[in-house]
């Protein structure tokens, strides 16, 4: 009578995934981020891994962990394999729910350029549901449930809108700036996403004036922007996202020169929509909307 060879005992799927994310993201706090769990979580699962296993996937130290050279042989297949599964979970999403169009974008463009745009999009498109998550860097496509994105780039997807950028205040303090060296005497507002605008734009428009920009840093632009129209300062304005406050004269340009960056704002997907369906309206609608300014 044949003897079947012991079947291999299932490795849970949560641990394989938490494995080969923080072999692909180099370790475990870097995984942890992108799985929405906590560090030690991944370290435990990766853990009761190796432990089903008997054998070691990393090598860890005070620095932080390496693969194992078993870890680093197996890596390729788990992650083709987990983009693979990401891109089935989508499909699926897409199949149940198809006239929902999942919107992932840069927190300050979701906020100040998509926001005031979507009431004219529900007008135009009725029948489909607009879902928007905020981040502040593009997801990982073959693994997220997300039809579009919507962020400042170089060279993917389709050109939204130029990044013209240049300093912008309430008229009151436009009033006290006769020249560059007066923006010594006033607080520059700088926002973490793009810390290095005043830099770009003072080397562009006076970089012999050893000006040095002082002043409050801020993590979310629309916060940094309602303080500029406070009178708190100078902020460097995105064209794209200040169009509003400077129809509406809350906010200002003291100064003529404007400084156009390589990047702009650009809409891609990370798959081919068919004709007619939901997201791509969504995206058509977007694109032609581009030029328009937001009410």
């Amino acid at each position: 009578m044949p003897v079947s060879p012991p079947h291999a005992k299932p490795l849970p799927l949560t641990a394989l995934r938490a494995f080969e994310a923080a072999a692909r993201m180099g370790g475990f706090a870097a995984a942890a981020q992108e799985l929405a769990v906590s560090p030690g979580a991944v370290s435990a699962h990766v853990k009761t891994l190796e432990d089903t296993l008997r054998t070691p996937l990393f090598v860890r130290s005070a620095k932080g962990v390496e693969l194992t050279a078993l870890g680093a042989r197996v890596l390729p297949e788990f992650t083709a394999a987990f983009d693979q599964l990401g891109q089935a979970v989508q499909l699926l999403h897409r199949e149940a729910t198809p006239q929902v169009v999942h919107i992932a974008a840069l927190p300050a463009v979701a906020q100040l350029w998509l926001s005031p745009r979507l009431p004219a999009l529900r007008a135009a498109s009725p029948d489909i549901e607009i879902s928007i998550t905020a981040m502040e860097t593009p997801p990982n496509l073959k693994r997220a449930p997300y039809d579009l994105c919507l962020f400042y780039d170089s060279d993917l997807g389709e050109p939204v809108d130029s990044d013209e950028i240049f300093p912008v205040c309430s008229p009151a303090v436009a009033a006290r700036l006769h020249s560059f060296a007066d923006l010594q005497n006033v607080p520059c507002l700088t926002d973490s996403t793009w810390s290095s605008d005043w830099a770009s734009w003072l080397q562009a428009a006076c970089p012999d004036a050893g000006i040095t920009p002082r002043g409050p840093m801020f993590s979310l632009y629309a916060l940094a922007i309602e303080e500029t129209v406070n009178g708190a300062g100078v902020l460097i304005g995105h064209a794209a996202l200040i169009q509003r406050q400077l129809n509406s004269g809350v906010l200002v340009a003291p100064f003529e020169t404007a400084l156009r960056l390589p990047r702009s704002l650009r809409l891609w997907s990370p798959r081919r929509h068919r004709p007619g369906s939901p997201a791509q309206q969504v995206a058509n609608w977007l694109l032609s909307a581009a030029t328009e300014t937001a009410a």
